[in-house]
């Protein structure tokens, strides 16, 4: 344990626990300690970033937490982006969590008459960006600073309850790890405020505790929801015999099993995940997300049309019968190509190159399987003895809310005045006048889809705070209207891209929230709402995925939602163009990633690639395609989730023809000859990773990067590797990063030297290709970076987070940075010529904010110390001084271009001149030019600057 002496206080109570825990628990500890050192010694911590949004769409909201003696204050839990805490109802809002070490909530609790935040870290949704976390934050300032207080292997937190009558007392449902078993998960109880903390109901090592409700007058009831999952990259399977419902009589610190064959409550195989709602001692809701089968019913082929289940026992004489108005029916209504139609198809099957059964098998694959599984699906249970027994409350099925993933939802509410009246949470958002009985759907038109908290106003009904994927809703009138809220920077973005317009645009798809594209120089505030003409428009639906643009017609954008549905879009005339390569009729249908990649080819923008589990390629911007490979992946498993898909593409810019893919199961191949031969060059690399990206060089033919991620199978290592001979041969260059899971290498354009890379826990730069990293978030929390981009004309690197939307900075100065200059004992960066204006200092009106100019000077010490920064005129007068503690690294020196009033009264007496005082009390510069002197230890540089 000799590697965690030195641990900062935020970690105390935290170490004091995890003395004898797992030893993922120490790794997760030590990543975090070393993080928190190279964030502290990083050479570009005063480099900052500017948050450039979008806001509007928001991302998934986990858990609200009110305030129940005033509902215009409370606290917004999102999936990946935070923490953070509004006081005048939503119209705007303060993070607390960014000085925290994860933005990753699973759920928050506020203890509102002592003013203790606590934050159960690791999204309690299992999605498949569903981020661990670090176990249990507390905060007893308000979010100031937060003390990790334990759980860390639990990974996921499911539900955190405070005992209203002793604030010491906490109750923690732990879903445990999302991709694997593990011990650490379960209901965990402190008396003491979060020093030690005690398991007190524990099923098996794949079975967490996802919920948990008291009675409102009673903490010594509770109800604990109990969830048996078990996800994998291939696969997810969120029902088990684990699953079930649980109570204590005893404030959490017994448990007994009440969800038994004689109770009522479905028990089984079949039993998936289940929310609770507590109305009183007696009265108990519980929504189930049953995923046993339903009842076969008859077919109604013959009213309502051919199914795809009606070929996979028809014969070739049956289909040969079929009416060809009502075969091109389904034909056309299941996407088939143009090529299949009905008499086509006929004449397939007459030669025998064709099987009814076909048809069925074009439209299956694993992503069908998520989709076509006739499950019950969401039902209603309420008890009115305390959980002892159960009735079902719909008489029929509840369609069209969890349709076949209720994994992600499963949230009840009861209203706390009206034990009749319940909500249920899912794609829409429905509730129910007669205990459940019948429903009607409150998803109005300013709501988004996919629902996961729900606070009522204990005091007012029909008062609704609702958290979705899109954000916060505000309901006055019991969801007959709504108020969106969103004004924070939570956007959860998969992929960033630009364009070379002049300013240049920002592209990037989102989780759930579309594709949206904005200009990098718009504001983000209100001021839209008085035009009615936000900067950022979105351009697709869907969960947003990549987006290539035609450098040579902006309007020419390729993208798409998930699993592969790509179009070509033509933003100018408005036209969207469905482009998904299509498998022949026989074939083995594609695989495509939830993320699938597309490529314009550098050396011609007509020519587009697009991966499934194998390369495809079009020459006519996605009109045909032709197919370049085998199968480039180990084949895929049998699942439900699409596996065995390439998930990135990459072509030199030295040779046409010359790529790489990378896939989800740890393959990477190259051809030399557009698609002619390919070879595996991944043999030496660690197996059974997803390849996040795989980087062809600018700046070296045979160069490649290679980055894995092992989070799906629970492996938060750091891998990233080089290559300067095709693959032959890889050098790790992960290096001093702590262990945190790898989505994105950037190569900088200019200087080969320069790397970028984002993690699930940050972002980090190297100045020497990956001999060594440093932490590179100034102005940016601790959250997942899934892509980087460059704009090389304004050198300005984009970072897409996966919680906290898009961040920009300029590195023109990091590209400059050489071997030789970082050997010197101080590098001074050229200022840019300043404009004069005769406004500075003033405003439009007395209400107005004065403009104020600034100059910011730029450099780089070798070694930390204390600079003397002395101003003078181009004669020598000095008119301004300051002192400032520099960095090992890159440092900034912030002057508002205004005389000092010794500066001013030296100025006047060797100038015969007038000086006009601003409004703002200040006397800034004339026109002329000027030297900034920089002394210090071993250091003396002067700088010139114009002001003209």
């Amino acid at each position: 344990m000799n590697k965690l002496i030195g641990l900062p206080l935020l970690l105390s109570a935290t170490f004091i626990f995890a003395q004898n825990a797992p030893s993922s628990s120490e790794a997760v500890l030590n990543a975090l300690h070393q993080k928190e050192q190279l964030a502290n010694s990083s050479i570009v911590k005063n480099i900052p970033f500017t948050n450039v949004g979008p806001t509007v769409m928001s991302g998934r909201v986990v858990d609200v937490d009110v305030n129940p003696q005033n509902p215009t204050e409370f606290y917004v839990g999102y999936a990946s982006g935070g923490v953070w805490y509004t006081k005048n109802n939503g119209t705007t809002f303060t993070p607390i969590l960014d000085n925290a070490q994860t933005q990753n909530v699973g759920d928050i609790a506020v203890d509102w008459k002592n003013g203790i935040i606590w934050v159960g870290t690791g999204e309690n949704n299992a999605s498949r960006s569903s981020y661990a976390g670090i176990g249990i934050l507390k905060s007893s300032d308000h979010g100031e600073t937060w003390k990790n207080v334990g759980l860390l292997d639990a990974q996921h937190i499911g539900r955190i309850l405070i005992d209203p009558n002793n604030s010491n007392t906490i109750i923690v449902g732990a879903t445990g790890h999302l991709y694997s078993d593990n011990e650490e998960r379960g209901i965990y109880k402190t008396t003491d405020g979060g020093t030690s903390w005690k398991k007190t109901l524990y099923i098996n090592s794949s079975t967490g505790i996802i919920d948990v409700a008291f009675a409102p007058d009673n903490f010594n009831t509770m109800y604990a929801a109990a969830w048996e999952k078990g996800r994998k990259a291939w696969d997810f399977i969120g029902n088990g015999n684990g699953s079930g419902i649980y109570k204590s009589t005893d404030a959490g610190t017994t448990w007994t099993k009440i969800s038994t064959p004689e109770s009522g409550f479905p028990t089984g195989e079949g039993v998936g995940r289940i929310g609770l709602a507590v109305f009183d001692e007696h009265t108990v809701y519980a929504v189930h997300d049953n995923q046993f089968r339903r009842k076969k019913t008859t077919s109604t082929a013959t009213s309502k049309g051919l199914t795809k289940d009606d070929f996979k026992s028809m014969t070739a004489d049956d289909l040969l019968k079929i009416e060809d108005k009502k075969l091109n029916e389904f034909l056309k209504t299941n996407g088939f190509q143009e090529k299949y139609r009905a008499a086509n198809v006929k004449q397939l099957v007459r030669s025998g190159s064709v099987k009814p059964i076909d048809l069925a098998k074009y439209l299956e694959d694993a992503n069908a399987m998520l989709f076509d599984t006739p499950v019950i699906g969401a039902e209603v249970y309420k008890s009115t003895d305390g959980g002892t027994t159960w009735n079902k409350q719909n008489e029929n099925y509840i369609d069209d809310l969890f349709y076949s993933y209720g994994y992600y939802f499963a949230q009840i509410n009861v209203d706390p005045s009206n034990v009749d009246k319940i909500y249920l949470a899912g794609v829409p958002i429905i509730k129910s006048d007669d205990g459940g009985k019948s429903y009607t759907s409150i998803n109005g038109e300013n709501v988004h889809a996919d629902h996961h908290a729900l606070w009522i106003n204990p005091k007012m009904s029909g008062h609704l705070i609702n958290g979705n994927d899109g954000g916060i809703n505000i309901s006055y009138d019991d969801g007959a209207n709504w108020i969106k809220s969103n004004t924070p920077a939570v956007g959860q973005f998969y992929a960033v891209n630009v364009d070379n317009e002049k300013p240049y645009n920002i592209y990037g798809g989102l989780q759930d929230n579309g594709v949206w594209k904005g200009v990098h120089t718009a504001k983000e505030d209100v001021s839209w709402h008085q035009s009615g003409d936000y900067p950022w428009k979105s351009i697709l639906g869907g969960d947003g995925m990549q987006v290539q643009i035609d450098n040579r017609n902006s309007n020419i954008v390729y993208t798409g939602f998930q699993f592969g549905n790509y179009f070509r879009l033509d933003l100018e005339n408005k036209k969207r163009d469905y482009i998904q390569p299509k498998h022949e009729l026989g074939e083995t249908p594609y695989r495509f990633n939830w993320q699938t990649p597309i490529l314009l080819s550098p050396h011609n923008q007509d020519i587009l690639y697009l991966g499934g589990n194998k390369l495809h390629r079009s020459l006519n911007q996605g009109t045909d395609w032709e197919t370049i490979s085998e199968d480039l992946t180990n084949g895929g498993k049998e699942g439900n989730v699409a596996y065995g898909t390439i998930t990135s593409i990459s072509e030199s810019p030295f040779k046409f023809g010359l790529l790489y893919t990378g896939s989800d199961d740890g393959i990477i191949f190259m051809t030399q000859n557009g698609g002619g031969s390919w070879d595996n060059i991944a043999n030496s690399l660690p197996k059974n990773l997803w390849v996040t990206r795989v980087v062809a060089s600018k700046h070296k033919k045979e160069r490649i990067y290679a980055t894995l991620n092992g989070y799906r199978n629970d492996d938060f290592e750091s891998y990233i590797y080089t290559s300067d001979d095709f693959g032959k041969t890889w050098q790790d260059i992960a290096n001093n990063i702590p262990s945190s899971p790898v989505n994105i290498l950037t190569e900088d354009p200019e200087n080969e030297n320069l790397l970028f890379t984002g993690t699930d826990n940050g972002l980090y730069v190297s100045f020497n290709r990956g001999a060594s990293w440093e932490v590179f978030q100034n102005d940016m929390p601790n959250v997942a970076v899934h892509d980087i981009v460059i704009q090389p004309e304004a050198k300005h690197l984009i970072v897409g987070t996966h919680g906290r939307s898009i961040y920009k900075a300029d590195i023109s100065n990091l590209q400059k940075m050489t071997p030789e200059i970082l050997d010197k004992d101080i590098h001074v960066f050229t200022p840019e010529i300043i404009k004069h204006s005769p406004r500075w200092g003033s405003s439009w009106s007395t209400w107005g904010t004065p403009q104020t100019p600034g100059l910011d000077l730029y450099f780089y010490t070798k070694n930390e110390g204390v600079i003397e920064a002395t101003i003078l005129t181009n004669n020598g007068i000095e008119i301004s001084s300051t002192t400032l503690e520099n960095i090992k690294g890159f440092n900034l020196l912030s002057y508002d271009l205004a005389f000092s009033k010794s500066g001013k009264s030296a100025y006047l007496k060797k100038v015969k001149t007038e000086l006009i005082e601003a409004n703002d009390g200040k006397t800034y510069l004339p026109k002329g030019n000027y030297t900034i002197k920089l002394i210090g230890k071993g250091i003396k540089e002067t700088i010139a600057f114009e002001i003209e």
